[in-house]
């Protein structure tokens, strides 16, 4: 593989621990740099890379070799006018490449927390793995200190500058952009955990790490912290404790020990963030609200505060039962114990269902005027029957005659509307577990063969 032609080392794990002590980000770096015309980006030296085992996905093109004066010609420079915004590894700037592509250039930040090892992993990486959503690498640039990565333009930035801080004129993400978005980013998790051969953890989701293209679609980026997953009777591989706090698994971040299950977790945290509209840690918040998890823990156990724990930028336009289903997702993704998580195929086989529905709030808002106040039980029901799916022979049948027990436990279960006096719980174990696992699965395969004889016609 021409790709892994060598001409420097990566630092082995020894010589990286230095590489993740703490460092004070700087306000502004120099960007420029000197070079010559004749300037060359070196080649990757990878032999203390443990890459070796990992498979190609399909025939695509290895990554370009761009030298820095392409690079600084594209970003003006590195202009402040180009920053697109800066994360762990440094500076990423859009940048006008000659026939007029446009690019992302994230350049290393020579102070940060990650380096060589990272920047390897990260081309590495997306060098073999290729799925509609994972970020695409189009090249890389290593030109002395300096360590450049290439990639596609999302032009709607990160799923963090649509869900936090928004400014005034900013249009908040609807519910089922929101489903839409944690369902694409759901399929790139399955894509690295079933498909890529052998597994990778990806080790750091969370919310500026989900990357946005037209129609809101959703692809994972940075994979600096990436790890081979474990193999034949191996359950974990240990290494250090590394992503971001408040999105780390429980069991990880207490012993190194890292499975695909880890990456679960992370995940629902991220799936609570789009739901709630709340960051996973945010000290601006009242002492026991500050963690999002330790705050939403509690409220899973009553589905009659879910509709208060929803974004209220939402302003109560999401289908009720659809809520429901999502939050019972997001408990089964944030259990305690990693065995008691679901597979990343039983969740995006979930969210692809929940995204194909449609809510339309305007239609719902006349329905509740309809009903009036007097008649909440009808009003839920027609609220409601945009959530009704495919049966196995293509009749339109609702989610509670189908199968809404995703998540029970003991003798109730979140996801029933019928039921307005009981409490489910949704903390799912054995029997029951499995139970509302098949469940699901029965009714997103339904759904597909649904959608897929409906291409045939």
């Amino acid at each position: 593989m021409g790709f892994l032609s060598c001409l420097f080392r990566c630092p082995e794990d020894g010589l990286a621990a230095a590489e993740e002590e703490e460092c004070s980000r700087v306000a502004h770096q120099d960007a420029s740099v000197e070079f010559s015309e004749s300037s060359e980006s070196c080649p990757l030296k990878t032999e203390s890379m443990d890459m070796e085992g990992i498979q190609r996905n399909g025939a695509h093109d290895e990554a370009l070799i761009f030298t820095m004066r392409e690079l600084a010609d594209a970003t003006n420079n590195f202009s402040p006018d180009f920053l697109l915004g800066r994360g762990g590894f440094g500076c990423v700037y859009k940048a006008y490449m000659n026939g007029g592509q446009v690019v992302a250039v994230k350049q290393l930040d020579l102070n940060g927390l990650q380096g060589n090892r990272e920047f390897l992993v990260e081309v590495l990486m997306l060098n073999l793995l290729h799925h509609p959503n994972l970020v695409n690498l189009l090249g890389y640039c290593v030109h002395g200190d300096q360590r450049l990565l290439v990639y596609e333009y999302m032009p709607l930035g990160s799923l963090e500058d649509h869900l936090h801080d928004l400014s005034p004129n900013q249009q908040p993400l609807d519910w089922t952009t929101r489903m839409k978005i944690a369902a694409g980013a759901a399929a790139g998790l399955e894509y690295l955990h079933d498909t890529a051969n052998p597994p990778v953890i990806y080790r750091d989701i969370k919310p500026s790490n989900i990357l946005l293209g037209e129609g809101y679609h959703a692809k994972l980026s940075d994979f600096g912290l990436a790890k081979l997953g474990p193999v034949g009777d191996k359950t974990h591989v240990t290494t250090r404790v590394m992503g971001t706090y408040g999105y780390c698994a429980p069991e990880y971040a207490s012993t190194g020990q890292l499975t695909i299950k880890s990456d679960i977790y992370s995940f629902g945290v991220v799936f609570l963030e789009l739901i709630t509209g709340r960051r996973a840690l945010d000290s601006n918040r009242p002492r026991e609200e500050q963690d999002l998890v330790s705050w939403a823990r509690p409220l899973f156990k009553e589905q009659k505060k879910f509709p208060k724990m929803a974004d209220p930028l939402l302003q109560g336009h999401f289908p009720r039962r659809g809520l429901y289903q999502a939050m019972a997702i997001a408990a089964m993704c944030l259990q305690e114990k990693a065995r008691n998580r679901p597979l990343i195929r039983e969740v995006a086989a979930a969210l692809s269902y929940l995204s194909s529905q449609t809510y339309d709030r305007h239609d719902a808002a006349s329905r509740r005027h309809l009903v009036g106040p007097s008649a909440p039980r009808a009003q839920d029901d027609l609220v409601n029957q945009d959530l009704a799916m495919p049966s196995q022979h293509g009749a339109e049948t609702s989610m509670h005659d189908q199968s809404n027990h995703f998540v029970p436990e003991g003798k109730e279960h979140c996801w029933s509307g019928s039921n307005r006096t009981s409490r489910g719980r949704v903390v799912p174990n054995g029997v029951d577990r499995e139970r509302a696992l098949a469940d699901a699965n029965v009714w997103a395969e339904a759904w597909r063969r649904h959608e897929k004889e409906n291409k045939i016609r």
